[in-house]
């Protein structure tokens, strides 16, 4: 039997036999790790795929079971990438640049699902994007906590809070589920489209901006729990 019982009723929310909120919490944890760890090494001048192939040793480590979605490493304008883009090219990282690191391994029997931005060199509004996708993140995570608001409306609120901050919110990016694996089978759908109040331990929030007029943006994600 789940350890969990969704706040709604909603197919939408349903888990797997096997699903646990402390082991998802656990996956997410250990995803986490993996991500600092990849982050640690980026450096200026180092290609996309020499940090994928980072990041894969990292999870191996920690003893990642299989990864639902693959590692994603993106730097300069292809942080404007959606998950479901290639990049252009395999990018190199500049001395002033940005970029964002996204994973989805499973542990424990469960999803993990991080994605964080970095800066590095001196550009001001790389950093400046790089830090407000977090806030940003914050912000709406702290609307959801509140509670009386369903996925719809939450990224409604998402892109006023983008706006004033000063970036575009992308909007083709609105969360998704994640459970014990697979959560594929219960047909989820998107977290911006969900017409409920959403239930803990269930969702991912993702929050994808960009720069109004240059070519980069930023990325981060996390667990709703």
């Amino acid at each position: 039997m789940s350890a969990y019982a969704p706040l709604s009723t909603s197919p939408r929310e349903a888990v797997g036999p096997h699903y646990s909120l402390d082991a998802l919490r656990d996956a997410q944890a250990l995803s986490w790790r993996a991500l600092e760890r990849i982050a640690e090494q980026v450096r200026p001048g180092m290609r996309e795929s020499e940090a994928v192939a980072i990041g894969h040793a990292a999870l191996e480590e920690l003893g990642m079971e299989k990864s639902w979605h693959p590692v994603l490493v993106r730097f300069g304008e292809n942080t404007l990438k959606i998950f479901s883009d290639r990049s252009e090219g395999d990018a190199v990282l500049g001395e002033n640049d940005i970029y964002f690191i996204d994973m989805g391994p499973v542990f424990l029997g469960h999803e993990g699902d991080v994605g964080a931005t970095f800066a590095v060199g001196s550009d001001p509004e790389m950093q400046a994007c790089a830090r407000d996708v977090k806030v940003l993140f914050d912000r709406v995570q702290a609307i959801w906590g509140q509670g009386e608001v369903t996925g719809s409306a939450l990224y409604a609120r998402a892109e006023e809070e983008a706006r004033a901050l000063g970036w575009v919110l992308n909007l083709d990016i609105r969360g998704h589920r994640v459970g014990d694996y697979p959560h594929s089978v219960h047909k989820g759908g998107n977290l911006g489209d969900f017409d409920h109040l959403p239930g803990k331990g269930l969702w991912i929030l993702e929050m994808q901006i960009r720069h109004p007029t240059r070519s980069f943006g930023a990325f981060h994600e996390d667990l709703l729990a």
